[in-house]
């Protein structure tokens, strides 16, 4: 496995283009933000400026952070890009936005979202299992929002899909402070 031994600098969030309907979900996104604003990293992400991509960054921006977005070019005619980031970088596929986030990070955070979230997170654990990094991958499970997903590994567990040690590659944090101190822990 490739080793992650440099000091933890930035941290990737994965997380809605919506709000979902329970304030909660925003809370937390802007919790996330400002906590890692306030711990001196700085925030990768998706590049929008709409639901709880644009909570977070918004919050980590008016903390004082380092954001840094990366948005396909097909999404840039679609005004969901964040004008007021440190940096907004363009790429050409969607591909290539999760392999430069991840060129970006040195920890992986999952907020609420829908497919293009579970899709970034699911392909982040992968490459975590096969090696490709060796980055802490931790789920914020807002109002138990990713329960039902940790059964799905469980039962991928227990009918032999997912080993044991590779279930414990998903970490699941209560809120975004104890996220924050898994990902400073990562050993």
């Amino acid at each position: 496995m490739i080793s992650s031994a440099r000091p933890l600098r930035r941290v990737a969030v994965f997380c809605g283009s919506a709000l979902g309907n329970n304030p909660a979900f925003r809370a937390e996104a802007t919790a996330l933000g400002a906590a890692i604003a306030k711990a001196g990293l700085g925030l990768v992400y998706g590049g929008a400026c709409r639901g709880l991509m644009g909570a977070v960054a918004d919050a980590a921006l008016a903390a004082g952070g380092e954001v840094i977005g990366v948005l396909p070019e097909a999404l840039s005619g679609r005004e969901i890009g964040h004008t007021g980031l440190t940096t907004l970088e363009f790429v050409s596929t969607m591909h290539e936005r999760k392999a430069r986030i991840h060129e970006l990070s040195d920890a992986i955070l999952a907020l609420p979202g829908g497919y293009g979230t579970l899709d970034e997170l699911m392909e982040a654990i992968t490459w975590a299992q096969i090696g490709i990094h060796a980055k802490p991958c931790i789920l914020i499970n807002t109002l138990s929002y990713w329960n039902g997903m940790l059964a799905f590994l469980d039962t991928a567990v227990a009918a032999g899909f997912i080993d044991a040690k590779n279930r414990a590659l998903v970490r699941v944090a209560a809120d975004a402070a104890e996220a924050l101190e898994m990902a400073f822990n990562r050993a």
